[in-house]
């Protein structure tokens, strides 16, 4: 739960970043997000939901 909730705030301030500074239009900002929004209902969604635990299972294990 709190890898999605912190993932959704970081590709929220990416998105908001990039419709700021780098010019993105509102009508790709809502075919990303359209975008994202069916993906979830398809059969990749849980493989990259898998995918992205993986990940952060890697990362949160690093130790330095």
């Amino acid at each position: 739960m709190i890898l999605s909730v912190s993932g959704v705030l970081l590709l929220g301030v990416i998105v908001f970043i990039l419709f700021r500074k780098d010019g993105l239009k509102v009508s790709h900002l809502i075919v990303c997000m359209m975008f994202g929004f069916y993906l979830a209902s398809t059969s990749l969604a849980s493989s990259i939901r898998n995918s992205t635990d993986s990940i952060a299972g890697f990362i949160s294990g690093l130790h330095f």
